[in-house]
């Protein structure tokens, strides 16, 4: 009998090494993952929860925090300025995306013709992703300015002047263009990436049967990269729901709210009011919303990995 139980406690011993080898095997990996776990986890999924709990509270530094329940629910949705925001928001998202959308697309499909001098024009469509953002907003307030280069071109072409940041029907749009001068070098960057490496044995076959370029784009580029197309366009309805710095440091939401996005409105209600539970409570919300984007992207990418 000890030489029975011996050799099962044996066999168990055996069992457990071998189910925990690979795990001692790779212990240094798991440690170098510690830190980023860490920060992960502190600057992510701490304000993340802890927003949830503030959601509920009226915060207060001086007297302390006090439990209201549902009412930062209810001030969001009671709230006027939010239908404008909301309404904002998604027009700056549609413009974003028929606008700062294709650009990178289309710089990356065209530099991936060029034959010589690739690399200057690379680094070329992403000199404006460097410029600081103090320097890029005093820029283009030149540049929108009355008297700046652009009306003083439509003064001479005999045009009228176009009030870029004073006037509701032009203000968002300028800052979308703004924008998208700025950002697409990095998209065109990924977009590069993908159509280089498609197989340049297809365009030469397609160039031997006398397709054109347009016709290599729409047949062979286009169909190779449009999981990354979905994928970005995801990840960009994502980064524009948020969107709220450029409308806070050149129009502060204005004018007449035309740019208060619910981004800047969470701001406002933050760092203006002081109001971190109503703050939170329209946290939560895009949260959600967000969460939703999230599962697709997530799901999305899953399916270009397959």
């Amino acid at each position: 009998m000890d030489q029975t139980a011996a050799a099962a406690a044996q066999s168990t011993q055996s069992t457990k090494r071998k189910r925990f080898a690979p795990y001692r095997q790779n212990i240094s990996g798991y440690l170098f993952l510690v830190p980023a776990a860490v920060l992960f986890i502190l600057f992510l999924w701490v304000p993340i929860v802890k927003g949830l709990i503030f959601s509920f509270y009226h915060i207060d530094f001086v007297n302390g925090d006090t439990f209201v329940g549902f009412d930062n629910y209810r001030t969001v949705f009671h709230d006027p300025e939010i239908g404008t925001a909301v309404k904002n928001t998604l027009y700056y998202m549609l413009l974003c995306l028929l606008i700062g959308f294709w650009v990178p697309i289309l710089f990356a499909i065209a530099i991936s013709e060029i034959k010589r001098f690739q690399g200057v024009f690379r680094v070329a469509a992403y000199l404006p992703n460097v410029i600081p953002v103090v320097v890029l907003y005093g820029l283009w307030r030149w540049i929108y300015d009355p008297v700046g280069p652009i009306n003083a071109l439509l003064g001479k072409l005999g045009a009228d002047q176009i009030l870029f940041m004073t006037d509701t029907r032009w203000s968002m749009l300028s800052l979308v263009i703004m924008e998208t001068w700025q950002q697409f070098g990095s998209g065109m960057l990924i977009y590069l990436a993908a159509v280089l490496s498609i197989p340049k044995d297809w365009y030469e076959a397609a160039e031997i049967d006398g397709a054109g370029i347009w016709a290599r784009v729409r047949h062979i580029t286009l169909p190779s990269i449009k999981n990354l197309v979905m994928l970005m366009l995801i990840l960009q309805l994502i980064a524009t729901s948020q969107g709220y710095q450029s409308q806070l440091a050149m129009l502060d939401g204005g004018p007449l709210n035309a740019t208060l996005t619910y981004g800047l409105k969470i701001v406002k209600y933050a760092f203006t009011r002081l109001e971190y539970g109503v703050a939170s409570a329209m946290g939560v919300l895009m949260f959600l919303v967000l969460g939703v984007l999230a599962i697709i992207q997530f799901r999305m990418s899953n399916r270009e990995g397959d």
